[in-house]
């Protein structure tokens, strides 16, 4: 929360300064008000007062200021426009910098009365009073600004009603840790959308950035109501909270704000009542108000001490009113239980006043002076004692002698001289002699800035320079120029310049236009003037005229005409449509020049052209005229070569666009012969700007050129058109097929003889079996190419396949069938051929069948082999063989041999399969090489418990030879599994413990050759707790402790330590920090007066140690400067036997409900605690509940029945002895015979049961 400051804001948001009074106990000074009617010529000619700043004073001469006009004032706020006087209070006080001005509003009066009643008043408030204490107009504490007792009678002007807030935050007050919550509401039914609320404190504090522990901002919207609740929290509250608060509350241009006042309170331990606390308004307006009334006094008793009012101590009410500021009493008379306080007051208004008289000045400074605008004025005290030293000071700030600051002594008198007064030296001045310290207002008043020649009337035409001028009475006054009653913009981009030369001022509109015109007026502090602007049009000379045109079309079009004056802007027109400019079109302006300019001429830009310049009635006109010879568009039939294609049988219209202004007359033609409209199968037509070639039925004989001829008065056109008639293409001749596959077959064709007219686009397959009548398509996409391979045939089926011939038209007719053909294949080749085995005369391979084997089958398999080098391929095994292994034998040793190996069916011998690389007839020896993976190549972790299983390939030939070795020894089967084969080792162990740990190494042997490879494993588990911790020191709010590592890692390096600490009272343990790295710390941040247990885990991969290592020795932290020796005592043996401090007692329990039996035992140590029945031991009972905390014993029985009644006893063992305690339990209220077998009760103990209960009921 920031610190309160000394400046307090006014309830319309404006700043007000609060300075604290000085401390030399003068006495309270009465309010000095003054109301003053404006003059009688601003009520008759209804114009409100000029406005100031609201601190000129009216007086003339540097007399003592006895009272201030204040400036009436009509500020706009919240969409209000009635004007609200001002009220001004002077506050003498001393430890501001100076005196400080406040303002505050009464109740407006109407807008349309013109005798506006305007209030100053000076409050010199009592100098005793601290600055905490300064009240504002909306406290909860004050009845005004500086209100004296003699001033209670007259009544108290109302704020203006806020047009946002509907409720307003109160002041209001809270003791030193206290919370209190500020509300203020706001209607939202006239609202779009939610307002903006800020909180301040102060003037300019924004508390928004100061929320937190202390202070919290809320919002709330009730739906029903339509309000906005905003709330302000102050939480456990200090004493540099006190102070002034404001509210502002914005939506759009509405505005709206409200200050309140905190107290903050130091905790009263009690409150005492005094007798003249009774003060209460026992008749309102009567002689007797204000006297005593003794069962007032009944109000303020403290209901919780009746019987100690006697002691109450009593305060003197009379003595503190008597010395506080009049702005404090509402406030004291709350604090003392006062009701009626305006009798209070008219009480004290009878009372003598007794003066203080001032040890340092004889005579002090007036409260207020006042002097003309570039005066002068002494300022004059009269000391005492007048060898005290005496400083000057001007707002807070130390005066030095200047020519402007001039100082005299005259005796006892200091003066103080200040030349040309100016608005800077409009402040609060003080005086400080020794301690004490007198302070003045001083009050620069400036005269009203007269208007000394006045605007003169203007009338003028248009782009003219307008200069509107006015002389003023003074240099460097500020005017306001107006139109129309609408203050004149003046900024950067304006059309309006201002300027100043000395008292005249120039008001300027360089290039005037129509929109100019208006009264415009000339307002300064004393006067306004105006005159009125008239700006009209010059009158219009046309210099040349526009000119009728006849433009080739496509042609550019250029419309010139001049014209005076030449800035007017003017309007291009078209048949009656205004023309905007385009790409195309341009329009210039230049000067007196006017120009409309076309780049391409088109036939709609044909028509009458009008320019109407702007402001005229007067218009120039012209006629564009567009022609153009005939041509024929045969380029938007997209045709290629012009050339038509039509299909036979088909109707032909053919539509040519054609243009030509005007239009032409058109003649078609093929060859020699003229093509008439009145035709029969064939006629030509033409309408509009097009012309068309009707054929109704077209015929092959109908192919040829057609031309076109366009004539008309701009010239002649032809153009030419070619018309093809097409049909569908002959079938071709029966196709081919001379290969045949296993599923497919190859077929060729040869294109038909005449292809209709139209290319032959592609071709169209079909394929049925030769029994069947069913074709099949094989194709959906043309084929262009005169072959094809059909596939997806079914083996030992004779097929037939035919051909469809396709161009543009359509599809031919089929062709004939082909000859019948039967699909064959024979298998694919074998798979995965490698060498099995190699020695000094024979090669062993092998092989996977082939993939596909076909309808055929599969008869066996043939081998062959060559020398590398010759292509000589020599078959190995005369027959087939269906083995897919064979060993080929009678080898030269030392020669390089390739193998392939072939599939025979049916249908012959598949493509063979032959080795990559060549076989060299030697038996060889493979090293042995162990492939350690990527993970093993590192040490290998696992946690206590965990399964380790790991594979190590290899690799060597003949088949190596494996051993294992751990640390020089061979590995015990029984603690490791080990299974080796021809390419891998896998080491196992189902459960590993830290004894698994080492490295093992892995040797691989083929012969001579060895290979070796090294796998650390580690198994880790969780370290133990570090051996010893001890407390190095203590100092302050620290402890410095120090450990040694833990015997016990856990096989794993340590990666940090865990420090907890624990109260001695609760040991609660509480960690201090994790994961630390070193052995020793210092722990800070203890609370004084505690005494501290410390504990450390120590921490490796696997996690904390399960112990803590704590310290023997505890840590008191001490408050320094107070430490205390602690002497030394010997160790107490708090060892004994058990002993019971509480026995049991006997109980009655009601059947049905659960019963207790409760005990207590001490013994050291902790003793076993065993509950017996009738001598019985009660074990794992589930009807049974058996409780130990801390020495309290307790079984709790469910739900007994009258069988559970019995002897119980509770007996405790431990090493030095044994006790027990006894009590009889009694079950009221039966069971029933059948109960009782229900509840699985032996028929013995039944028949005892039933026995007692009529003994007891006959003993009744």
């Amino acid at each position: 929360m920031p610190e309160p400051t000394k400046k307090d804001e006014t309830p319309n948001g404006q700043p007000e300064e609060s300075v604290a009074p000085d401390s030399n106990g003068a006495p309270t000074l009465p309010e000095i008000s003054l109301e003053v009617s404006p003059p009688p010529e601003s009520v008759a000619e209804g114009k409100e007062p000029v406005e100031t700043d609201g601190k000129k004073p009216e007086p003339t001469g540097p007399e003592p200021l006895q009272a201030v006009v204040a400036q009436e004032q009509n500020p706009v706020e919240n969409g209000s426009n009635q004007r609200e006087p001002s009220r001004v209070g002077v506050n003498d006080q001393a430890e501001s910098s100076g005196p400080a001005v406040k303002e505050g509003t009464s109740s407006p009066p109407p807008a349309e009365d013109g005798n506006t009643v305007k209030k100053l008043s000076i409050d010199l408030p009592n100098d005793s009073a601290p600055v905490a204490t300064t009240g504002r107009k909306d406290s909860v504490w004050s009845l005004g600004e500086g209100q004296a007792p003699e001033d209670v009678d007259k009544p108290i002007d109302n704020p203006p009603l806020s047009t946002l807030l509907i409720e307003r935050p109160q002041s209001g007050t809270v003791t030193v840790g206290g919370d209190i919550t500020f509300v203020a509401k706001v209607e939202a039914k006239d609202l779009l959308r939610k307002p903006t609320v800020k909180w301040f404190k102060g003037k300019w504090m924004d508390l928004a950035s100061k929320t937190g522990k202390h202070l919290q901002l809320k919002e709330t919207f009730e739906r029903q109501t339509k309000i906005h609740t905003f709330e302000m929290h102050i939480i456990k509250a200090k004493d540099n909270y006190a102070g002034n608060y404001r509210c502002e509350v914005t939506y759009k241009d509405k505005f709206d704000s409200c200050s309140f006042d905190l107290e903050v309170k130091e905790v009263e331990s009690s409150q005492a009542i005094d007798i003249r606390s009774a003060f209460k308004r026992s008749s309102e307006g009567q002689e007797d108000a204000g006297e005593l009334d003794f069962s007032g006094l009944l109000k303020h008793r403290n209901q919780r001490e009746h019987k100690q009012q006697d002691d109450t101590p009593e305060v003197d009410v009379w003595e503190i009113l008597k010395n506080a500021r009049p702005d404090q009493y509402e406030k004291i008379a709350f604090m003392y239980g006062i009701t009626d306080l305006r009798g209070l007051l008219k009480r004290m208004k009878k009372m003598p006043k007794e003066e203080k008289k001032s040890a340092a000045f004889a005579k002090k400074l007036d409260p207020a002076y006042q002097v003309d605008k570039g005066g002068k004025i002494r300022l004059v005290v009269e000391l005492a004692d007048p060898t005290v030293d005496l400083k000057w000071y001007k707002n807070g700030q130390e005066i030095r002698p200047t020519p402007k600051y001039i100082f005299e002594h005259k005796g006892t008198q200091r003066i103080m001289v200040i030349n040309n007064c100016s608005s800077n030296d409009d402040a609060a001045y003080s005086v400080v002699a020794g301690e004490e310290k007198c302070t003045t207002e001083l009050f620069v008043k400036e005269l009203p800035i007269k208007i000394v020649k006045g605007i003169e009337p203007v009338k003028t035409t248009v782009n003219e320079r307008i200069e509107l001028e006015c002389e003023v009475s003074e240099e460097g006054a500020q005017v306001k120029w107006m139109k129309n009653g609408v203050e004149v913009p003046t900024g950067v981009r304006s059309r309006y310049r201002v300027k100043c030369e000395g008292t005249k001022h120039y008001l300027v509109i360089d290039d005037a236009s129509k929109e100019d015109t208006g009264t415009y007026s000339v307002m300064a502090s004393g006067g306004t003037s105006e005159a009125h602007v008239q700006v009209d049009l010059k009158p219009l000379k046309v210099f040349q005229d526009l000119q009728d045109m006849t433009v080739m079309l496509g042609q550019p079009i250029k419309l010139h005409c001049e014209i005076f004056p030449g800035n007017v802007p003017g309007r291009w027109y078209r048949n009656g449509q205004l023309i905007q400019p385009s790409d195309r079109l341009n329009i210039i302006h230049r000067a007196k020049i006017h120009r409309l300019e076309i780049e391409t001429s088109s036939l709609h830009d044909a028509g009458d052209y009008t320019f109407v310049p702007e402001g005229y009635s007067q218009s120039l006109s012209a006629k564009i005229h567009i022609i153009d010879p005939p041509r024929v568009h045969l380029e938007s039939l997209n045709f290629p070569d012009n050339t038509v294609t039509v299909v036979a049988g088909n109707k032909l219209r053919l539509e040519i666009p054609i243009s030509g202004e005007p239009a032409p007359r058109v003649v078609w033609m093929k060859g020699e012969r003229v093509i008439l409209d009145s035709g029969h199968r064939v006629h030509a037509e033409t309408y509009g700007d097009q012309t068309s070639l009707t054929i109704e039925v077209t015929e092959r004989e109908d192919t040829g050129n057609y031309k076109i001829v366009l004539q008309n008065e701009a010239g002649e056109a032809t153009a030419s058109v070619k018309i093809k008639v097409v049909d569908i293409p002959d079938p071709p001749e029966a196709p081919l097929v001379p290969v045949v596959g296993g599923d497919w077959c190859s077929m060729t064709w040869e294109p038909p003889k005449y292809d209709g007219g139209s290319p032959i686009l592609g071709y169209f397959i079909e394929r049925k079996k030769k029994q069947s009548s069913r074709w099949m398509r094989l194709n959906f996409d043309l084929i262009k190419e005169t072959s094809f391979e059909p596939k997806k045939m079914i083996e030992g089926v004779p097929y037939e396949v035919r051909i469809f011939a396709v161009n543009a038209i359509g599809v031919s007719k089929p062709s004939e069938p082909s000859k019948a053909f039967t699909p064959l294949a024979v298998t694919s080749e074998p798979t995965m051929l490698v060498v099995d085995d190699v020695t000094d005369t024979t090669v062993t391979v092998k092989w996977r069948p082939p993939e596909t084997i076909g309808a055929a089958g599969l008869d066996g398999y043939l081998v062959e082999y060559c020398i590398e080098g010759t292509n000589d391929w020599v078959l190995s095994n005369k027959e087939v063989t269906e083995k897919t292994k064979y060993t080929i034998t009678g080898l030269t040793p030392g020669c390089k041999i390739l193998v392939r190996v072939k599939a025979i069916n049916k249908a012959g011998a598949s493509a063979p399969r032959t080795l990559q690389h060549s076989v060299l007839v030697k038996e060889v020896v493979e090293p042995p090489k162990i492939r350690v993976p990527r993970h093993l190549k590192q040490t290998y972790t696992r946690k206590v418990g965990e399964t380790v299983n790991l594979v190590v390939p290899f690799q060597g030939k003949p088949r190596p030879k494996v051993t294992w070795i751990k640390e020089g020894n061979p590995v015990e089967p029984s603690h490791v599994s080990i299974r080796n084969t021809d390419c891998d080792s896998i080491i196992f162990i189902r459960k590993a413990d830290r004894n698994h740990s080492g490295k093992y190494e892995m040797t691989v042997q083929v012969e001579n050759h060895v290979d070796t490879a090294i796998i650390d494993i580690q198994i880790v588990d969780l370290p133990g707790p570090p051996q010893c911790v001890t407390i190095e020191d203590v100092w302050g709010e620290n402890v410095a402790l120090v450990w040694t590592p833990p015997k016990d890692s856990g096989n794993a390096p340590i990666t940090g330590y865990t420090i907890q600490k624990a109260d001695k009272k609760t040991m609660e343990w509480f960690t201090c920090i994790e994961h630390y790295h070193r052995t020793c710390i210092t722990i800070t941040e203890l609370v004084v007066g505690n005494e501290y247990f410390f504990r450390v885990f120590s921490e490796n991969m696997c996690g904390l140690s399960e112990l803590a290592t704590q310290t023997k020795k505890s840590a008191l932290i001490v408050k320094e400067g107070l430490q205390m020796k602690i002497p030394e005592y010997s160790d107490h043996d708090f060892k004994e036997p058990p002993k019971f401090t509480q026995p049991l007692i006997n109980t009655f329990a009601v059947a049905g409900y659960n019963a207790t039996l409760n005990c207590s035992v001490r013994a050291n140590p902790r003793p076993k605690v065993i509950w017996m029945k009738n001598k019985m031991t009660i074990f794992e009972d589930p009807r049974y509940r058996m409780f130990s905390n801390q020495g309290v014993c307790t079984l709790e029985i469910r739900k007994p029945s009258p069988y559970d009644g019995g002897m119980y006893t509770c007996k405790a063992i431990n090493d030095l002895g044994e006790a027990q305690v006894e009590c009889k339990l009694e079950v009221k209220g039966g069971f029933t015979f059948f109960e009782l077998m229900q509840r699985g009760v032996p028929l013995h103990l039944i028949d005892k049961y039933m026995n007692e209960s009529k003994i007891v009921e006959q003993d009744k």
